[in-house]
């Protein structure tokens, strides 16, 4: 069920941003105002030869570089150099505000949720292409058979507790990574909540969903990981546990 963010506590706990990044030396200045107060911003630098690191540091980002290329190497290296309880991640390209999360980590701390993610509503012209938008419904019909999870986005908004997601031993590292944490959340019995989000015009051209080819590498990887036989993972107190 999808649901508006709508925080109730004034406290939000303290979370550290994942920010995977390749060449974003135009979004990053904005990304980077919009993390939350008292949150830590930690910037992969996925082989970017824009400066997006040294613009990222000097605006007091955490910067951590990994060389192999590939959106999941990206993001687990932010998850293995997180020390937070809540692990939130963001695109790094001004697609999505980060400073929304404080309503995810609040929905986790306060409701009993897992992973919460942001259902992605498109805001403007040219904010989701065409063949991007369709390539995610399909994906998502195929989680919704895979799993029974009744989810319509595998957007990159997303956060969840640290130690739990550690414990799914998460191991793509490819476009897949996203798709591949849901269907091991919900093998571990999981509560996977959706919030909407908006959507805005990326900054920059974008390398995977601005183009026919990038998208179908990413449904390609996607797909993969729905066909992968079920494995024990983690549940949420960290312990394994046989996937259903």
């Amino acid at each position: 069920m999808t649901h508006a963010i709508t925080p109730r506590s004034d406290v939000v706990p303290r979370a550290d941003v994942v920010l995977p990044c390749l060449d974003e030396a135009a979004a990053l200045p904005w990304v980077l105002e919009r993390i939350p107060d008292g949150w830590r911003a930690i910037v992969v630098d996925n082989g970017s030869t824009d400066g997006s690191a040294a613009i990222a540091r000097a605006r007091g980002a955490t910067v951590v570089h990994e060389s192999r290329r590939g959106f999941g190497a990206a993001c687990h290296a932010g998850l293995l150099a997180a020390e937070a309880e809540f692990v939130c991640f963001c695109d790094c390209d001004a697609t999505l505000d980060p400073a929304l999360l404080t309503g995810f980590v609040t929905t986790l701390a306060e409701d009993g949720a897992d992973l919460v993610l942001g259902r992605r509503r498109p805001q403007g012209r040219g904010a989701w292409p065409a063949h991007a938008r369709l390539g995610n419904i399909a994906l998502a019909r195929m989680l919704r058979r895979r799993t029974g999870l009744k989810l319509h986005d595998l957007g990159p908004l997303r956060a969840a507790r640290r130690e739990p997601l550690l414990g799914l031993g998460l191991t793509d590292r490819r476009s897949g990574y996203p798709l591949q944490m849901v269907v091991r959340a919900s093998d571990a019995g999981w509560r996977v909540e959706e919030r909407d989000v908006p959507y805005l015009p990326r900054a920059g051209a974008s390398k995977v969903t601005g183009t026919w080819r990038g998208t179908w590498h990413a449904v390609r990887d996607m797909r993969a990981v729905l066909r992968r036989p079920r494995a024990p993972t983690a549940g949420v107190n960290g312990r394994a546990k046989a996937a259903r």
